[in-house]
């Protein structure tokens, strides 16, 4: 029988976020616990602060399922990206430096696809047929990719070449907020990139998360596009709640002694 209440904890460059979900609801019900990403984002610090975040989230119960995501392509378990952290990550048996680092299995998953699964189980894209795409517009442009509400893993669709320039150096929220761009002049080019999306994918659906999206209204509407395209129900929560329902979806079990494999960095990020 599967649990109907998990951990989700989502680590971002910035900060670490994390609370008790109920799975039936994908509504918190526990105090959401976030301390900031400490400085560099070593692999041995962010560990000790999800460890910390952990504790807190939990109160000593160590029989929930636990999820972890992270911003990096993560395969088989590594680590093979590394974004607004330490380049120490790229290569590196990470999903077992966190179950010995926190003392549990672990479910480990990139950010963005946490926050589209999310979206398909408790929010925008729930029931959604065809192909949905949601990009989490932030400090760079995360992405999800779901067919008929199945996620294909991995997607990092904010490192397409547009124009000579990868996407988010151009279209990320950063962006607009370092360059003092008005809603305008960014929606311009938004519209560059979702154009090019709409090309190569010919989804039914696109998905905006990201804190960004509670402002939907100042841009969305200055797009033009074939493809309808909504706002993230949950934003900055989405994390939280794709990694603690895909801990239950692939239940975990117990390692053994942690072998600190590192592996050559397929993708950088």
């Amino acid at each position: 029988m599967s649990a109907t209440t998990a951990i989700g904890i989502d680590i971002g460059g910035t900060g670490i976020k994390g609370a008790v979900v109920d799975l039936s609801t994908g509504e918190l019900i526990s105090e959401r616990v976030k301390l900031a990403t400490p400085k560099g984002g070593a692999p041995d610090d962010i560990i000790e602060t999800t460890r910390e975040i952990l504790e807190k989230v939990s109160e000593g119960s160590s029989s929930l399922p636990i999820g972890v995501c992270f911003p990096a392509v993560v395969k088989h378990g590594h680590t093979m990206s590394a974004a607004n952290v330490s380049e120490k990550w790229i290569g590196l048996a990470a999903e077992e430096r966190f179950e010995k680092g926190l003392g549990h299995p672990i479910h480990f998953v990139n950010d963005a696809d946490a926050a589209g699964y999310a979206e398909a189980q408790f929010g925008a894209a729930k029931g959604e047929p065809g192909v949905v795409i949601l990009t989490t517009l932030g400090t760079g442009i995360g992405s999800a990719l779901l067919n008929d509400g199945v996620l294909v893993p991995n997607t990092e669709l904010g490192h397409l070449e547009i124009d000579g320039h990868d996407a988010e150096r151009r279209a990320a929220y950063s962006v607009k907020e370092r360059e003092d761009l008005s809603w305008e002049k960014w929606a311009h080019r938004l519209q560059t990139y979702y154009s090019a999306l709409e090309a190569l994918f010919s989804p039914d659906l696109f998905i905006v998360g990201g804190g960004v999206s509670k402002s939907y209204e100042e841009f969305l509407p200055l797009l033009n596009l074939s493809t309808r395209i909504i706002p993230a129900v949950h934003r900055n929560n989405a994390g939280i709640l794709g990694a603690a329902a895909l801990a239950v979806k692939f239940p975990t079990t117990p390692r053994g002694p942690l072998v600190d494999e590192q592996v050559p960095a397929t993708t950088t990020r």
